[in-house]
């Protein structure tokens, strides 16, 4: 059952206590249509280390780093991407270490290149706001995923709800 966040700053109170629960390592995908607000929660993620300025979709660059005093953090906005191979030539593979938060948008758009996520986070256009939900696929994930709203996993299963990536083309 997904959590409903009522408006933008709700949106970023949550990814603020997302970060937090990722304790600035890790790959989250950030899975939604346009506009659902992927961006707005990478803004609330960054607000978590410390990060007070301006937060923008990384489309053309496809990527912006972050050096906070708490962690390094990676967001990938991937929409633009022509091929998962050019990750490789940016130096993708750098990035993506153990030692970095990564936030990739669009990351079907890597598929082949990108390797499983610790969580994924599913938004959703609902109504003046967005309705989310997680899916953890390693144990730092599920570790994750218990320090958020339960309403991001289905809890009378105690299961995570069934990954739809298709869902954000």
């Amino acid at each position: 059952m997904p959590i409903t966040l009522s408006d933008e700053a709700a949106q970023v109170a949550f990814g603020e206590s997302l970060g937090r629960a990722l304790a600035g390592r890790g790959q989250v995908h950030l899975i939604g249509d346009l506009g659902a607000g992927k961006t707005t929660l990478a803004r609330g993620i960054l607000r978590a280390y410390g990060h007070v300025g301006a937060v923008k979709s990384p489309t053309y660059t496809l990527v912006e780093p972050y050096e906070t005093t708490a962690a390094r953090i990676f967001h990938f906005d991937l929409y633009r991407l022509g091929d998962p191979e050019e990750l490789e030539f940016i130096g993708g593979r750098d990035m993506l270490g153990d030692d970095a938060l990564c936030l990739i948008e669009w990351p079907s758009r890597g598929v082949g290149w990108l390797p499983t996520p610790d969580l994924e986070i599913h938004l959703r256009v609902h109504s003046a706001g967005r309705i989310a939900w997680g899916i953890a696929h390693s144990e730092q994930g599920r570790a994750v995923m218990e320090k958020l709203p339960t309403g991001l996993r289905d809890p009378m299963s105690g299961e995570e709800p069934v990954s739809h990536k298709e869902d954000e083309c």
